[in-house]
């Protein structure tokens, strides 16, 4: 009795494990990959499946899932020989699973070189500025550049982003140095056309003013002029009051010089008449 309950449950258990065997639950979210004998036979989706117990293997659990890729940072060099440190972050589906297994050895490590080694073929076709000021951009075509390639291994690429874009440090260090002397030579030209504007203003206030001081004397000549026509109207041929207006006159001259410090004796001509008289060019 002992021996054939012993037998009994021997095949109890087998029988069991057997059933076990058979009967696969698949969790939300994911899909098994079945092999039978070693080669690949089916893909088992979420909920209850049965397999072949021993024949049929469960190879690989694939998440249905989108996966964040996150793409580590790298230097890429522009067209215009500057570089930037840039890394980005990739959301991927795997809609065929027995592709993303069989048809490459590890995806992930390859769609991270994948993107970027497109990134550094985009980046190094565009400037500095553009490639700055150009995210979305880049974004569109690095989509474009891979989407084709992962689509081969069952893969769909979701969407790409681009995290960061910065300078390196030496390239930050010289875009600093280049803003500063930008700023400096606008500093210059403001401070040049300053000057330059108050030279114009100062030549044009001399020249104003040389007009104006010519208008004047062009002024008091005709003033002078029109004053002696009058004088020479109103004297005539009378001799005295000429001679009265000039010895007045040169009495005040003579007044003036002997208030100088430097005039130590003042002489008047003996016969002040007759001088007068010559100054009027009569005998």
């Amino acid at each position: 009795m002992s021996g054939s309950f012993i037998v009994v449950l021997v095949l109890l258990i087998f029988v069991a494990v057997t059933i076990a065997k058979g009967v696969r639950l698949v969790p939300q979210g994911y899909k098994w990959i079945v092999q039978r004998l070693g080669k690949y036979h089916g893909t088992l989706n979420p909920g209850l499946n049965f397999v072949i117990p021993y024949v049929d293997e469960v190879a690989y659990k694939v998440t249905t899932k989108d996966i964040v890729l996150d793409i580590p940072s790298q230097e890429v060099i522009t067209r215009d020989n500057a570089v930037l440190i840039m890394n980005a972050v990739a959301y991927i589906n795997l809609v065929t699973p027995e592709k993303a297994v069989y048809g490459i050895e590890n995806y992930t490590w390859a769609i991270q070189n994948l993107v970027q080694t497109s990134l550094r073929s985009i980046v190094g076709e565009m400037d500095l500025d553009d490639a700055l000021s150009s995210r979305d951009h880049i974004k569109a075509r690095l989509k474009a550049a891979i989407s084709d390639d992962i689509s081969d291994w069952g893969i769909m690429l979701k969407t790409v982003e681009i995290q960061d874009i910065r300078p390196s440090s030496t390239m930050q260090q010289a875009m600093e140095a280049q803003a500063a002397a930008e700023r400096q030579r606008r500093a210059t030209v403001t401070r040049a056309d300053g000057e330059k504007q108050a030279a114009i203003l100062e030549a044009e206030g001399r020249l104003e003013a040389s007009r104006r001081d010519a208008e004047a004397q062009v002024v008091l000549a005709k003033a002078s002029q029109e004053a002696i026509d009058l004088v020479s109207s109103a004297i005539g041929e009378k001799e005295l009051p000429v001679t009265y207006i000039l010895g007045e006159q040169y009495v005040k001259a003579m007044q003036e010089i002997s208030k100088s410090p430097n005039s130590k004796t003042v002489v008047l001509p003996a016969d002040l008449l007759n001088t007068l008289r010559g100054f009027i060019g009569k005998p």
